[in-house]
């Protein structure tokens, strides 16, 4: 058991009578409580939030943890994120802020490519190191539920090699972490150079990886790049239903850098996301509404790959969409870890507001991710007993100081995992 005392206001994104996700109206609703405040857990799970006052005799001799008067959230949920990376790529952004394209970057040999053959030519001991300092710094900013992606092997091996590093990282972090397989993020080097070539990565991809990933919950989804120059709707949905056939649950890279269609295709497979969207239009937005399929936006890639077109927030939660933020956090197009950071940008950029900001990192992020929303994301009597202390008086300042790491500590409760 364990009491956190001496708060004086607690976001709860538990509002009454809603269930799921926060949609419409209800996304700036955070129902926060003021006061002499209290949160009590038991067996990893919140069994009170409430005046002091009303905490109940049996907490009276549970050990105590003092919150210093410091605002408390549940911590956050960053739904995509590519954290099992070695190196990072500040020389290209360097070439990128001189000039050069990316497609420049990548015949220099640069790009996707260049954090693979950092991953293959490291040992495992200095991926893990590496994978945990990239999480450690997520959880620095608040962060204690992180969806992994791989991406950065592009073949069995070093694919299998990145999804245990974000498994063990999570683990010696007390961090709970849901792994995707993403070897179609782009075509390995030995898979280049014609289309046969590039349907034979496909299904390698479709035949071997995404079984492997599968067996004994390695990977619990599958993601996809759906791209122009990446890979087509046509391979995208095969890798999609090759993922769907072996119980990996599916998200997408969509209409990132043009209307790919991406988006359209997760709402077809029924896909749990599709994510990016800067570049999707009114049909596809309805159809992801009709298929159930989250909108994860990542605006932090948008800004540090100085895109122009932004993605349509306000759009989508007018039209239904469950809305959800994430880091993105990565070498190359969102070397950014700090969620609030991202908060700002969708304030910004994309036409949220402060509190569907911060809803959009938590009781959303854990629905984009199919996790019980009973549960995560928010604190109430039941939830998982993971919270965040931030430094401001109201949580609209989380969007508002745009940089600042406003966290001043992360709580996770024994058994809260499990």
């Amino acid at each position: 058991m364990l009491v956190l005392e001496n708060l004086k206001r607690v976001v709860t994104c538990a509002p009454a009578g809603v269930s799921g996700p926060l949609l419409r109206e209800h996304m700036g609703d955070l129902a926060p409580l003021e006061g002499d405040l209290a949160v009590a857990v038991r067996d990893g799970r919140v069994a009170f939030v409430g005046p002091r006052a009303k905490l109940p005799a049996g907490f009276a001799r549970a050990p105590r943890h003092d919150c210093r008067g410091l605002l408390l959230t549940p911590a956050l949920i960053d739904c995509h994120t590519h954290p099992a990376f070695v190196r990072s790529r500040a020389d290209e952004f360097e070439m990128r802020l001189a000039g050069a394209s990316y497609e420049e970057i990548a015949a220099r040999g640069g790009g996707i490519l260049s954090s693979m053959k950092a991953v293959r030519e490291a040992g495992d001991a200095e991926l893990l190191a590496a994978t945990r300092r990239n999480l450690q710094r997520l959880r620095d900013h608040g962060v204690a539920v992180v969806e992994g992606k791989s991406g950065y092997g592009l073949n069995q091996q070093h694919e299998l090699r990145q999804l245990r590093a974000i498994r063990d990282a999570g683990e010696a972090l007390d961090m709970h972490t849901i792994r995707t397989c993403l070897a179609a993020h782009s075509f390995p080097p030995e898979f280049r150079g014609d289309d046969a070539r590039r349907e034979a990565y496909v299904r390698q991809v479709c035949d071997e990886i995404l079984p492997a990933a599968a067996k004994d919950g390695l990977a619990q989804r599958a993601d996809v790049f759906c791209e122009q120059g990446v890979f087509s709707v046509a391979q995208a949905a095969a890798v999609a239903n090759a993922a769907r056939r072996h119980g990996l649950r599916v998200t997408v890279h969509a209409e990132q850098l043009s209307a790919s269609g991406g988006a359209a295709l997760a709402a077809g497979v029924g896909a749990d996301s599709a994510d990016h969207l800067e570049f999707a239009d009114a049909a596809a937005v309805s159809a992801m509404a009709r298929a159930g399929t989250s909108a994860v936006l990542l605006p932090g890639s948008t800004y540090h790959l100085r895109m122009g077109q932004w993605a349509d927030g306000r759009a989508m939660i007018g039209a239904g969409l469950c809305v959800a933020l994430a880091t993105d956090f990565n070498p190359g197009s969102s070397p950014i870890p700090n969620p609030c950071f991202v908060m700002n940008l969708a304030v910004m950029r994309c036409g949220l507001t402060p509190a569907e900001a911060l809803a959009a990192f938590m009781r959303n992020a854990a629905h984009a991710l199919r996790l019980d929303t009973a549960q995560w994301g928010l604190v109430a009597p039941g939830a998982r007993a993971a919270f965040a202390l931030w430094d401001v008086e109201h949580e609209r300042e989380l969007a508002y100081y745009a940089g600042a790491n406003l966290c001043r500590e992360v709580i996770t409760c024994q058994g809260w995992r499990f």
